[in-house]
């Protein structure tokens, strides 16, 4: 067969079928529209080895002496044993490349097993891969494992990847890569606070702008590993697969398996590259909820700023003073408003109520009805808190129904049978019973037909640790029926935007997000908290996916008091919103906040389609990002028009007595702009606390103009700000 070769924006992906199987020659840079006889690729064959080239599988296999992990594990069931040895030697049949996209066909006819891998370059560089193995023997197989993986360049010596907790999603931890297998496992039943969204391996001290890098996300829910795989000849694998319970996956002759599809990119300018390639495949989605990448036709409303209830009434609901929110909010400019947990049946606390989604009667006698007539007067959309994964022991549906409730097997806690510990007060509702699947769409789509609901904040607070049905491990099947019960209801509601909320950010991939609106980065509104977490969040999710929100004045998190201006200018780079009893600003609080709002109106179309860029600075004290307009847009756009925007943030005290020199990534080199401080500035109610100087640098009162290449190579002297303090610079091009 002949090579399969795919290309697109700056990246080339090289299958070889020399070796019989398919054989990863190159993930990388592009390497032009020919290429040599990849027979000159042939390694040595060193002392003490097997007498063969072992090839770099697309499934990396035993069979051919790979040491590493093999792609797929696991074994036959026949005449009652519980195994039989087993080993795949899988060889190509059959391989086609149609423009972007290859599939190729392996098999072992002997083994009874046949992986047929579908492979798509998109447009931005975003490399889609995924696999399907299909039983072709004639007794059952137990699929323990079939992982994804690719190789990265020799080049690659460090391996970066997150880590976080409740309220401190996705921090970044580095370390060399070395021999051995580095595996990041999720058994949490859903992704996870501590899941890494991205694992990348990339070249000495890579950074934002600098350095080549090799990326892979596993779009998955449920549990999953994720790993960096360095064999003993040097070569390294990255990739990742579902993380199956015993016996959870047992295929019938016949019945086949597909992976959840792993996402990878490759930059040779550092992780902004890898963000472009991840933000692009998410703006050219048909679906896709904003303006369209490159000042083209919109393909969908602005992102509407929020006013969410949690933090302004917790469980207190009451009509008055909800009405009285909806006017505070209506008169800052909000156009969201969306009623958080505690409107349902016997939810007077995190105690009790769950799975009875019915309006409560004695706390809304007439229904939602007229609040959602309040808000929508007042020209906002109503949204609705819900949790339809689970399930209060103290709730109707739970007495009537104990056999819905998830345990180590199908139990009844009527009849003493035991259940996993609780979460929250919480258990889970078995959506792989058909019953009870039906029982909560039917609900949920009862709800949104009977009351004029455009947004749902769908929440799962609790991990699904001890989880099974009828006996066996059923997370695999459980993620399939969420899966399933989103795609229903947004089929039978295609109006209804939903975000995708689990104790904050504990499901976020791209799995999920092919389902909903937007996550909620964290729980965590402490904007100093917020700048890690929506910055790398942000490595691979576009800024309108990702909901923001200003919080109280302290945080009821972390008990830490910020500035208003802060708090607004981490929220800004999002989609924007605020979590707090706005009724209480007053005064020149409130005509910042307003003020604040009018900003993200007038930019938020910029922020949901530009370029995002991180600058390298090299004082850690200090963050620079921002959002770029694309050469398209800047072309199409009336003189004057704003270029970029950037938040200069400053995180703690600097080593440094003055920040110097900061540049500003990403503009055009050959343009010419202006720069301006804009948020916050004189007048401001916190405009004081944001600087410590006797005299600002020359440029922060009157703006500096220079050549696109003079800001990105120069740099302007910045202000000395405040710890935990930041600042919005708006960029003209002129």
């Amino acid at each position: 067969m002949d090579p399969l070769h795919l290309r697109s924006a700056g990246t080339s992906l090289v299958i070889s079928f020399d070796s019989g199987e398919a054989e990863v020659i190159h993930w990388g840079a592009d390497l032009g529209s020919e290429l040599p006889d990849l027979s000159i690729l042939t390694p040595a064959i060193t002392n003490s080895a097997i007498d063969v080239t072992v090839p770099v599988g697309l499934l990396p296999q035993a069979s051919s002496s790979w040491r590493g992990r093999p792609a797929l594990r696991g074994h036959r069931i026949a005449d009652g044993a519980s195994g039989l040895d087993f080993s795949v030697r899988l060889r190509a049949v059959h391989a086609e490349l149609a423009g972007s996209c290859a599939a190729v066909v392996q098999q072992d006819a002997d083994a009874g097993i046949t992986v047929q891998s579908s492979l798509t370059l998109h447009d931005g560089g975003l490399l889609e891969l995924q696999h399907t193995v299909t039983n072709t023997g004639t007794s059952p197989f137990q699929l323990d494992e079939l992982a994804t993986v690719l190789p990265v360049a020799p080049d690659a010596v460090e391996l970066l990847d997150l880590t976080g907790r409740w309220c401190r999603e996705r921090h970044p931890q580095r370390r060399p890569i070395q021999q051995g297998t580095w595996v990041r496992s999720g058994r949490h039943g859903r992704t996870g606070h501590d899941s890494s969204l991205l694992f990348a391996a990339g070249t000495a001290g890579f950074g934002n702008r600098h350095g080549q890098v090799w990326a892979t996300h596993l779009a998955w829910s449920g549990n999953h590993e994720q790993f960096a795989d360095t064999i003993g000849d040097g070569r390294t694998m990255i990739g990742g697969s579902e993380l199956l319970g015993p016996a959870e996956v047992i295929l019938e002759p016949g019945a086949g398996y597909t992976t959840p599809k792993l996402f990878a990119a490759y930059s040779g300018r550092g992780l902004d590259g890898i963000s472009e390639a991840f933000y692009s495949w998410f703006r050219s989605r048909p679906h896709h909820v904003l303006p369209a990448a490159g000042g083209g036709k919109p393909t969908g409303k602005p992102r509407p700023v929020v006013l969410n209830t949690w933090e302004a009434v917790y469980f207190d609901h009451n009509l008055d003073t909800l009405i009285e929110l909806a006017d505070s909010a209506a008169d800052l400019g909000v156009e969201r408003f969306v009623l958080d947990d505690g409107w349902f049946r016997g939810r007077r606390d995190d105690t009790a109520g769950l799975g009875d989604w019915f309006v409560d009667e004695t706390l809304w006698p007439d229904g939602l009805t007229p609040l959602i007539d309040a808000v929508t007067s007042r020209g906002m959309e109503f949204g609705l808190w819900v949790e339809p994964e689970m399930i209060n022991l103290n709730s109707d549906v739970a007495r009537a129904h104990p056999d819905w409730i998830v345990g180590p097997a199908a139990v009844s806690h009527k009849d003493g049978g035991r259940l996993p510990l609780a979460w929250r007060n919480q258990h889970i509702i078995d959506l792989v019973n058909p019953e009870a699947w039906q029982y909560i769409f039917d609900r949920i789509d009862a709800l949104l037909r009977e009351n004029n609901i455009s947004y749902l904040k769908w929440d799962q607070n609790r991990d699904l640790t001890e989880h099974g049905h009828a006996g066996r491990s059923s997370v695999h099947a459980q993620t399939l029926a969420a899966y399933r019960l989103f795609d229903e209801l947004r089929k039978a509601h295609p109006g209804v935007e939903i975000e995708s909320c689990s104790s904050g950010g504990a499901r976020v991939d791209l799995g999920i997000l092919e389902r909903t609106d937007r996550i909620w980065a964290s729980d965590c509104n402490d904007a100093l908290e917020r700048q890690t977490i929506q910055r790398w969040t942000g490595v691979v999710v576009p800024p309108e996916l990702v909901g923001g929100h200003v919080g109280p004045t302290t945080s009821h998190t972390t008990a830490r008091t910020h500035d208003l201006s802060f708090r607004a200018i981490t929220a800004l780079f999002g989609h924007f919103g605020m979590e707090w009893d706005v009724r209480e600003v007053q005064g020149a609080e409130r005509e910042e906040l307003k003020r604040f709002i009018a900003l993200y109106k007038e930019h938020r179309g910029l922020i949901h389609s530009g370029r995002v860029v991180r600058a390298d600075v090299p004082d850690d004290s200090l963050m620079l990002h921002g959002v770029v307009a694309s050469s398209a847009q800047l072309a199409r756009a009336a003189a004057g028009t704003t270029a970029a925007l950037f938040a200069l943030v400053s995180t703690r005290t600097s080593f440094a007595e003055q920040p110097g020199r900061v540049a500003l990534p990403g503009l055009d080199g050959a343009r010419r702009y202006r720069v301006e401080a804009i948020f916050p500035v004189a007048g401001d109610a916190d405009y004081g606390h944001t600087f410590t100087q006797i005299q600002p640098p020359a440029w922060l009162g009157s703006g500096a103009e220079a050549s696109g290449r003079f800001l990105s190579e120069v740099g302007l002297p910045m202000p000395n700000l405040n710890p935990e303090h930041g600042l919005v610079l708006q960029v003209t091009a002129l």
